[in-house]
Formats: C-alpha cells, structure tokens, sequence
C-alpha cells in the first residue's frame, strides 16, 4: 500500500513537472501558430504573382490556338522600353539641349556639388554618403531628361509625367491640406462645417472624380461652358495642349487627395502640447514662431509618413489620365500605370510586366531616398564656444 502512493506521488510530481514545461512550450509555439496562417496567405496572394511576374517580365507570351507560348526572352523586354521601339513611350523624345538648359543643368550640377561636400564635411559613413551619390546622379539624370524633353520639339515619356505628378501634385496637396488644417484649428465660427466638406472629395470614387472634372473642363456641354464663353474661352480644351492635359489632371488628383492630407494634419495640429503654443503666446511669439518652432516639429513625423503614402498612392495613378483624358494628347499625359494597362490591352504581356516593374523600381527609390534624406536632417548647428 505505501508503495502504491508512493508510486502515485511520484506520478504526481512527474506530470507536474512537464505541465510547466509543456505551458512554456505552447507560449514559445503559439505566435508562430497564430501568424502562420496569415504569413502564408500573404506569400499566396502577393509573393507568388510577384515572383511570376518577374518571369514573365522576362518572357514573351503568344496567345495562340489550343493554348499559350511562353518564351524566356531575357531582358528584351527591358531593352525594348529603354533602347527600342518603345524608347519613346516611356523615356520621351528627347531633343538637343540649348544653351539656356545648359546653363539650368550647370546650376543643378553645382547645386548637388555642394550638397555632397556638405555631407562629405558632416562627417557621412560610407554607405551614406554612397547613397547619396546615389541620389545625386538620379536627379541630374531627370534633370537632364526633363531639359531635354522640354526643349521644343521634344516630349516627355510616361516617366516624366509620373514623377510630375508625384512632385508637384504631392507637394501641392500638402500645402492647401496644411493650409486648411491651420485655419480648422483656429477659433472660427462654422469651423466644424468645413471640417465635414472639406473631407468629402474622400468619399467619392477616383472614377467619379474623373468624369466629373471630364464634365467641368468641358467647355462647349459642360455645366460650366457659359462661364467659359464669357471669358472667351469656348475654343479652348484642356486636353488639346500637353501641359493643359497634365494640369487638368492634377487639379482633379489634387482635389480628390487634399482632404486626405487635411485630416491627418488636423489630428496632429490638434495633439501637439497645448502648454508649449500658450506659453510662447505669453513669451511674446508670433504665430509664424509658434508653428516653425513649436507645430512643425511636433507634426514632422506625420508629415513623413502621410507624405510617404501619398507618394506611394500618386506613383499607381491611373483612373484620372484614363477617363479625364486618355493619355492624351498623345501620350502626354499618360502615366506608368495606365501605359502598363494599355501594353496589357494590347495583349503584350511581357512588356507590361517589365513597365510594371520598372514602376516599382523607380517608385522604390524614390521612397527610400527621401525618408533616408529626411531621416538624416538638416545639420546640426554647431555649438557656440565659451
């Protein structure tokens, strides 16, 4: 009998033993359980195209009958867009530079010169300061395509009108979103009304703004071609000159996105230190010195991000060059997204692929250049000596 619970003590403290250790085991396993699932549906639904992708980028696909060829080809694709027939629709025709661009690209060269030496004498590690070569080169080379296809005669290719948008639609609509988000904060009467219209362009599909900025710019049946005959303007179509298409475009992308930077900025005005902004009220300061030193710094790192995925958004920019204007005239308003649509209409799909990519690419770059230039600051100033 003692042996019996003895025995049965000793079965007790063996199970007590591996309880702990098999509770400690289930905590170390559990993550992995529970991520697993969405880990794999992510490498289903977006690593795998991703992947094929790229080969079909490197591919030529024939639609034939009973079935599809597909051949590896290489880089052809590429070559194609940058050095062939395609040179034109996606880089632009470029012309010779005049002595006025020359001098614009001198500027820009010394300009970037100077920056350089400025990191150079900061004391930049090497892998930084090779990024910014890195950089460098990259805007001397849009620069230059930007002189040349500017000059007449020549065109710019769907780059240069996607990194148009990107640059002046971003940077236009960070300005009227923090302009709206400054004058919603102060103590105005129906302030809360404007908060509500002002978002409203969010709610309505990129589609729809395109058709409805397709029906204002038209001045001979739109609802606003008697204005545009009083001015005089009843001959004139937005989508007849290249940067009129381009403008037309923008204003519609702007409209529709400045809500978008108007909210977030407005969340972060409004959750700055409130005992800051009131004692440099009593300091004396005036509203320029409360916002460069007290609400820029505060909505720096929102402004990053929120500028970051409008980048981001503007680069994928499709449905209003599509419907507002066609790409057109020509191609001049066309972007990546929508020639990479159009290569894949034409059944080209190898070519889209390597458009789309190329997309990721200089989108990838131009991301990563600018949080690693603003995550860098500007230089410290130099500490004054006793």
């Amino acid at each position: 009998m003692q042996h019996d619970v003895a025995e049965a003590r000793g079965r007790r403290l063996i199970e007590g033993r591996r309880r702990p250790e098999f509770t400690s085991w289930a905590d170390r396993v559990a993550p992995a359980a529970f991520i697993m699932p969405a880990v794999l549906t992510i490498l289903a639904l977006s690593i795998f195209p991703l992947i094929v992708s790229v080969y079909l980028s490197l591919s030529r696909i024939k639609f034939e009958k009973g079935g599809v060829t597909v051949t590896f080809i290489g880089l052809l694709n590429y070559k194609k867009l940058l050095f062939g027939s395609q040179q034109f629709h996606l880089i632009g025709t470029l012309m010779p530079i005049t002595p006025l661009g020359w001098v614009f690209l001198a500027i820009v060269a010394g300009l970037l010169t100077l920056w350089l030496v400025a990191a150079v004498r900061r004391g930049a590690g090497a892998l930084g300061l090779v990024g910014r070569v890195l950089v460098a080169v990259a805007a001397l080379a849009l620069a230059l395509l930007f002189t040349s296809a500017g000059t007449e005669g020549g065109q710019l290719g769907t780059i240069g009108v996607t990194l148009t948008y990107v640059v002046i639609g971003v940077c236009v609509q960070y300005g009227l979103g923090l302009g709206l988000a400054m004058l919603c904060v102060q103590n105005l009467r129906g302030r809360g009304f404007f908060r509500v219209v002002f978002f409203l362009p969010m709610m309505i599909t990129p589609v729809g703004v395109a058709y409805t900025f397709r029906m204002l710019t038209d001045t001979t049946k739109g609802p606003f071609s008697p204005i545009w005959q009083g001015l005089g303007l009843s001959d004139f179509a937005w989508a007849s000159t290249a940067w009129g298409a381009r403008i037309a475009v923008m204003i519609g992308d702007a409209w529709q996105w400045t809500p978008f930077m108007f909210i977030v900025l407005l969340a972060a005005i409004e959750g700055q230190p409130r005992e800051q902004v009131e004692a440099a009220h009593v300091d004396g300061a005036s509203r320029w010195q409360i916002f460069r030193f007290i609400t820029w710094p505060a909505i720096l790192p929102v402004t990053i991000t929120l500028v970051l995925i409008r980048v981001i958004e503007a680069f994928k920019i499709v449905d209003l060059p599509n419907v507002l204007t066609n790409g057109g005239p020509g191609i001049a308003s066309e972007s990546m997204t929508l020639h990479a649509y159009s290569t894949w209409r034409a059944l080209d799909i190898g070519g889209s692929a390597a458009i789309a990519y190329m997309l990721l690419f200089i989108a990838t770059f131009f991301c990563v250049a600018f949080v690693n230039l603003v995550r860098a600051g500007p230089p410290a100033a130099a500490e004054p000596q006793r």
